[in-house]
């Protein structure tokens, strides 16, 4: 990579896990002149200026992406076309829009309709993150190895794209191209359904009349306490995910369903040689999902001792 950044101003409007992990790898690798959060006043404002992990916060998102040559909404989804709206005005011709979404059809239809003519609107998506939230649970590491994918549309400036995608590779991801469609609909089952299963079971854990909430919590096995990992992800976001990409959830549910009643008929009728075909595939999963670098091969997931949450 070039020792000259490759941009000269970066908006991030939002700077929660993955905003304030994009601000420290943009400042660690030298990826912008200025990294500039445009935020609402409130605590996560206060906490951006304590901790300086920008160039500037500014409490205004409009104010804050004037001179920006790439501006980054990393705000839950169901915000996307509100603040498209609020900074539209002050986007500069030649700047590239793009976002950190898990939903991508919807995007493209609320924002796109706000975008300037000459600013370049491109989607992205980072399959990155943690359960953790707010601005100090980013890290620069983040995005290493993990996959960015980008939905461009079919009149996207070629240099733009190109632009975006060496971002993104110098941020430390893989990058890949798909169209918003088939993206919301591989998302809904390798995140959104599993997501939604998470919430349900730790859900259903709680309701429970015939186990109390203390021997839910002092018996967690590793099953149930990684789904409790899952299910302490940021409320927000997740509701506006459900509600954005319903339609490919709902498919993948459906499909998820019959699945389900299915194992649950092998259960019943003590069908052995089908529960052990499924173990077999589901676990030539997790190795190929190991082979491929995108999860630790170490026992107990990678937990050392005391990391038990």
């Amino acid at each position: 990579m070039s020792d000259a950044p490759l941009f000269n101003t970066i908006t991030l409007i939002g700077v929660g896990l993955i905003g304030s992990s994009l601000a420290r790898v943009i400042r660690e690798k030298g990826l912008a002149r200025r990294v500039i959060a445009g935020v609402r006043p409130g605590a996560a404002a206060e906490t951006l200026k304590r901790i300086a992990i920008t160039d500037a916060v500014i409490e205004n998102p409009a104010e804050a992406v004037k001179d920006a040559d790439l501006v980054i909404l990393c705000t839950p989804v169901g915000s996307y076309g509100k603040i498209a709206a609020a900074i539209a005005p002050n986007l500069k011709p030649g700047a590239i829009l793009s976002d950190v979404g898990s939903v991508k059809d919807l995007v493209l239809r609320d924002v796109g309709p706000h975008v300037p003519p000459g600013v370049h609107f491109i989607p992205a998506h980072p399959v990155a993150g943690t359960e953790q939230s707010g601005p100090e649970a980013g890290f620069a590491a983040l995005f290493d190895n993990r996959w960015c994918i980008l939905t461009p549309t079919p009149d996207t400036d070629p240099k733009a794209l190109a632009k975006l995608h060496a971002f993104w590779e110098a941020c430390g991801s893989k990058v890949e191209i798909m169209e918003a469609k088939h993206h919301d609909l591989v998302l809904a089952i390798t995140s959104h359904v599993p997501h939604l299963i998470a919430y349900n079971i730790v859900g259903t854990a709680s309701d429970l009349e015939t186990v109390t909430n203390s021997e839910v919590i002092k018996y967690s096995a590793g099953g149930f306490r990684d789904f409790t990992r899952i299910a302490a992800s940021d409320p927000t976001m997740w509701r506006d995910v459900f509600l954005a990409n319903k339609d490919a959830v709902l498919e993948m549910l459906g499909r998820f369903t019959e699945d389900l009643i299915a194992l649950q008929r092998n259960i019943r009728w003590g069908d052995g040689d089908a529960l052990f075909d499924l173990f077999t595939r589901t676990r030539a999963i997790r190795h190929q999902i190991i082979d491929a670098g995108q999860e630790t091969n170490r026992p107990d997931f990678g937990r050392g001792p005391g990391e038990g949450k």
